[in-house]
């Protein structure tokens, strides 16, 4: 379930190559705030680590504000207005939501949606905990019982209550400083092997590539953040909605993965995010082992 991450790192890394875009385009006509000398090499370190800053921050807090957007838009929501006569399904999903949000003392009840896809997912979203988003997939509500839900929502919730998207961008704003900062050192570098007359394309082209580069190589932190505030979600959907349908959510995810094993040629459910993964590829991954969110949830 780890879409939210996914819509935010890739807003992220969208955003803030077009800022350098437009920003690269400004200054090449206007001369405004010079980075660089006149033959690409650094001009100002404290001004280029002002420069990082303000655009790695506005980068994150801009894709934090799509964030609940673009979740809409790529995964085609139906949001659920409860004024609207909503089925009894759609009734019993918003009053659930709504009656957990509630106990986890949120003031303004998160918009609640279902979107098309058997994969068995759900995600919560948005830029605070005034305009979220809590979403499911129809996979979901057809392959889990109540119960279940119950703690897959509860769980959702809790990333709501705990403020985890806003945690985040916080976390991902001092990435992308780092990002914007060494990938402008790294093609002042690279600038200076090549022809004058080409200097300023390879410039150019070294920031995009780097940064790009770079952005991706800092989502290993973000990754590495997302698993550690699993377990906390975890913790918080079992406070919300009881630690068996918690630790029962769990366990039919669990049962999932295993028939995903057996039915590898479906390519709708080989998108999930909360199978398992070994290696490399854990380290890209934004939920830890469902052993181990089972383990240390019983020992709550």
């Amino acid at each position: 379930m780890g879409k939210r991450i996914l819509f935010f790192l890739l807003t992220n890394i969208l955003v803030l190559t077009t800022i350098v875009i437009v920003w690269s385009v400004i200054t090449s006509y206007t001369n405004i705030g010079p980075l660089y000398d006149g033959t690409g090499n650094i001009g100002s370190y404290g001004a280029l680590a002002l420069f990082s800053i303000i655009v790695g921050f506005a980068g994150a807090f801009i894709s934090l504000g799509m964030s609940r957007w673009m979740a809409k838009k790529m995964m085609k929501v139906h949001v659920l207005d409860p004024n609207d006569n909503l089925s009894t399904a759609e009734r019993q999903l918003v009053d659930r939501v709504h009656r957990l949000s509630r106990a986890a003392g949120l003031m303004h009840m998160p918009e609640v949606g279902i979107y098309r896809s058997k994969e068995v997912n759900a995600f919560a979203t948005g830029p605070s905990k005034k305009r979220s988003l809590v979403a499911v997939s129809t996979g979901l509500l057809e392959s889990m019982d109540d119960d279940a839900v119950e703690g897959v929502l509860a769980h959702e919730v809790a990333h709501v209550s705990n403020g985890d998207m806003v945690t985040m961008t916080l976390l991902q704003g001092v990435i992308n400083t780092f990002v914007v900062f060494l990938s402008r050192i790294v093609a002042a570098v690279v600038s200076n092997f090549v022809r004058e007359e080409m200097r300023m394309i390879v410039h150019f082209a070294a920031i995009i590539i780097f940064q790009i580069l770079f952005s991706i190589l800092g989502s290993l932190v973000v990754m590495a953040f997302s698993r550690y505030r699993e377990f906390h979600a975890d913790r918080g959907g079992a406070d919300l909605a009881g630690k068996d349908k918690m630790a029962h959510a769990l366990r039919s995810l669990q049962n999932t993965v295993a028939s995903v094993n057996d039915n590898s040629n479906d390519s709708a459910i080989q998108t999930m995010k909360i199978n398992n993964k070994g290696g490399v590829a854990r380290l890209f991954s934004s939920h830890p082992d469902l052993d181990e969110r089972i383990r240390r949830l019983e020992q709550k």
